[in-house]
């Protein structure tokens, strides 16, 4: 897939999730504009991108795709809502993101926890709007079954767990391998699985292929992350839009540090493979899912 059809891709994904963003107007207007700071600080539209990949993938009708959009707007609020909370001083402390200066930097660091916890929010509150809305029986299961995925891998079993662990481990000299596959499946990999199977829902795919998506996801997302600490090892500041070798500074435990440059850049090649090959092993309809994920793991910021 060429950095073109990407890009026109992210454009038709914004312009299917901008309608569920929030006004900046009312007494909470600094609110609103906080949120949208970080919503259009220039995202790549990955996790709405996935959903909708996955749902065309697994054979889903394109008559429906209007139906995804509120839900794929969710899970953009949920992932910049975690950007936003993830760079604040209590967690990474981070100055820059995707080159410009972070939430809290931009607003305060107040404004920008508000920020994160009404982004979360709103997330769900559009995603039960849209549901309560809906007249088909069958697509209203699959909305809340696709909320409750969300829910999960959002909260305390998911994501949430990954970065309290991840916090915990900070704390420590001697970090496992096991402890840091669980930080990168909870905090990274939790996040896009759960866009690959709600799409896996909405298109009506039964268990095993919701349970294979998952575990592509899982392996895209341990892939995805490895990708990132190599690329705060080796990366250029200047096309990531932010600091390089953070976590060294802060020696801090990464897949790097723990197996080494090589083994990492294989481990990474290995499950992005076999991420792949469970996408192509399920595929029922036209979908640039696969160059979607191979771009992804590949990629250099």
């Amino acid at each position: 897939m060429t950095n073109e059809q990407m890009k026109e891709l992210t454009e038709v994904v914004d312009r299917m999730i901008m309608p569920y963003f929030p006004k900046e107007e009312g007494m909470q207007k600094r609110l609103f504009e906080s949120m949208n700071y970080s919503f259009e600080a220039g995202g790549k539209r990955l996790r709405p991108i996935l959903l909708l990949e996955s749902f065309r993938m697994l054979g889903g009708d394109e008559g429906d795709e209007d139906r995804l959009a509120p839900f794929m707007a969710a899970v953009e609020m949920v992932h910049t809502y975690s950007l936003i909370h993830d760079d604040l001083p209590a967690v990474d402390n981070d100055d820059y993101r995707r080159g410009k200066p972070t939430n809290h930097k931009q607003f305060g660091e107040t404004t920008a926890i508000f920020a994160g916890d009404a982004m979360l929010n709103y997330a769900f509150e559009t995603m039960i709007e849209d549901t309560l809305k809906e007249s088909d029986d069958i697509w209203k299961n699959k909305k809340l079954a696709a909320m409750n995925v969300l829910a999960k891998k959002a909260g305390g079993y998911g994501m949430l767990a990954g970065q309290m662990v991840d916090f915990l481990c900070e704390q420590k000299t001697n970090v496992t391998l096991e402890e840091l596959l669980f930080i990168h499946e909870k905090k990274t990999a939790a996040l896009i699985q759960a866009p690959l199977v709600m799409g896996a829902i909405f298109a009506g795919a039964n268990r095993e292929k919701i349970a294979r998506m998952e575990q592509a996801g899982y392996l895209v997302g341990i892939a995805y992350q490895i990708q990132d600490d190599i690329l705060d090892c080796i990366g250029n500041e200047e096309t990531l839009g932010k600091k390089t070798g953070s976590d060294a500074k802060n020696a801090k435990a990464t897949y790097v540090t723990i197996k080494g440059l090589k083994e990492a850049k294989d481990d990474q090649t290995r499950m992005s493979r076999e991420a792949e090959g469970l996408i192509s092993s399920m595929a029922d309809g036209p979908s640039n899912l696969k160059e979607i994920i191979e771009n992804l793991i590949q990629r250099e910021f």
